[in-house]
């Protein structure tokens, strides 16, 4: 890894400040390492990257990109690009996290792993590979909570 690692850069285009930045890009930070070594069956994308940019959008923002790009034209937790853009919607993390028992800031930070995993080849549009995936990003999302 070393020198392969991306840099992360986040962005937050869903206002509000309803994210701490500077936690968000610790906790990316902390859980890039055990995303890069968790490969998928796809081919991996993270290793080639000199960055990831991490995106946060409202509901109204991803729910165009996925319009325009996947032909579903509802909002969605988020959305990853192999040339290493994420899309996080923030409306949908305060939505869907307490169901989940975690904080807005925890749920973007689980969205912002899942979206890395992708990059890595990871892929959860069948099973056993959903499964396998959401183990990871769950593992790696309960590491990242606990590092300091």
């Amino acid at each position: 890894m070393g020198d392969s690692a991306p840099e992360i850069e986040l962005f937050d285009h869903a206002g509000g400040n309803r994210v701490r930045l500077d936690w968000l890009t610790a906790k990316a930070t902390a859980a890039l390492p055990d995303c890069l070594r968790s490969v998928g069956s796809e081919e991996p994308m993270l290793p080639q990257l000199d960055k990831v940019e991490i995106s946060l959008v409202d509901d109204e923002t991803i729910a165009r990109v996925h319009g325009d790009f996947l032909n579903d034209p509802t909002a969605t937790d988020v959305i990853t690009f192999h040339h290493g853009e994420v899309l996080i919607s923030v409306d949908t993390a305060e939505r869907e996290g307490p169901g989940h028992g975690n904080p807005v800031e925890e749920e973007v930070l689980l969205y912002l792993i899942h979206g890395l995993l992708h990059l890595n080849g990871h892929t959860d549009l069948d099973e056993p590979e959903r499964e396998k995936m959401h183990e990871v990003q769950n593992a790696i999302h309960r590491n990242a909570l606990t590092e300091h």
